[in-house]
C-alpha cells in the first residue's frame, strides 16, 4: 500500500478547472483570482518542481449550458476545447510579464497560437524548465479535461496528478449536501470504487487506476494550497493503488 511521500514528488500535472479561473464571478476571467493562481504556480516552480497544467474551459463554455444543450455533442465538445485554449493564452501571457518561460501545447492543431501536442515535444519543454500548459482536452469529443489530465500525466511520466477543487478533498459523501460527510485523507482506487465515491469522471479514474497514476484532490481556493498539497501529507486526499 502506498503512502504519500512529498520527497518523491518532482514532476507533476496540475488540473485547473475553468470554474476556478472565473472566481466568484462564475463566468469569464476573474483577474484577481487568476493573479493568485499565478503566484501559486510561480511558488511551486521556484521550489524546483517540474509542472504541467491541464486547463478546463467551463468559465467560457459548458456543454450542459442552455446553448450547449442545443448543440450536437461533437460540436459542443469542440467549443469546449477552444475555451481551454483561451484560458491557456491568458495565463501564459500573464506569466510572460513576470519573465517565466512557458509553452502552450494543444491537442488540436492551431499552429499560429500553440504547438501541436506530442509527448516528446512536451517532455523536452518540461525538461528545459518551462511551465507547460496543455489545452484542447484530449483532442477528441466525449472525453473530459480530467481524462486529459490523467492521460498527459501517463504520457509524460509525471509522479502524480493534482486536482484542484472547491472542497478539501474526497469525502464519504457530498460535503455540500451532507454536513456530516467525513473527510478522507488517504484511500485506494479499489476503495473509491467499492464506496462509489466521486474523485473525477469514471473514464479518467479508470485510466489512472489502470496505469497506477496517483491522484491528489485538494482545495485550490485556500491560499498557497497547491504548494501545501505537494509538500504535506496532511493536505488533500491521496488516491493510490
Amino acid at each position: 500500500m502506498q503512502t504519500y511521500k512529498p520527497e518523491k514528488i518532482h514532476k507533476i500535472i496540475f488540473k485547473l478547472s475553468g470554474e476556478v479561473l472565473a472566481g466568484e464571478k462564475g463566468f469569464g476571467i476573474d483577474l484577481d483570482r487568476v493573479d493568485e493562481l499565478i503566484k501559486e504556480i510561480i511558488t511551486v516552480k521556484t521550489l524546483g518542481y517540474s509542472i504541467g497544467i491541464v486547463l478546463g474551459g467551463g468559465n467560457f463554455f459548458r456543454g450542459n449550458s442552455k446553448v450547449g444543450q442545443q448543440l450536437d455533442r461533437v460540436a459542443a465538445d469542440s467549443v469546449g476545447m477552444l475555451a481551454t485554449i483561451q484560458n491557456a493564452l491568458i495565463l501564459v501571457d500573464l506569466l510572460k510579464t513576470k519573465n517565466y518561460r512557458t509553452e502552450i501545447y494543444s491537442a488540436i492543431q492551431l499552429e499560429k497560437i500553440a504547438k501541436f501536442y506530442t509527448p516528446d515535444r512536451a517532455k523536452t519543454s518540461m525538461n528545459e524548465g518551462k511551465i507547460c500548459f496543455f489545452c484542447g482536452g484530449t483532442g477528441n469529443p466525449f472525453f473530459t479535461t480530467d481524462t486529459a489530465a490523467v492521460l498527459r500525466a501517463i504520457e509524460l511520466e509525471t509522479d502524480i496528478v493534482f486536482k484542484g477543487t472547491k472542497v478539501d478533498g474526497v469525502y464519504t459523501s457530498d460535503p455540500v449536501k451532507n454536513k456530516n460527510a467525513k473527510f478522507i485523507n488517504d484511500i485506494t482506487f479499489d476503495e473509491v470504487l467499492d464506496k462509489k465515491l466521486k474523485v473525477m469522471d469514471m473514464t479518467a479514474f479508470s485510466l489512472a487506476r489502470e496505469h497506477n497514476m496517483p491522484i491528489k484532490v485538494f482545495n485550490i481556493d485556500k491560499r498557497d494550497n497547491l504548494k501545501e498539497a505537494i509538500q504535506s501529507n496532511k493536505v488533500g486526499t491521496f488516491v493510490h493503488a
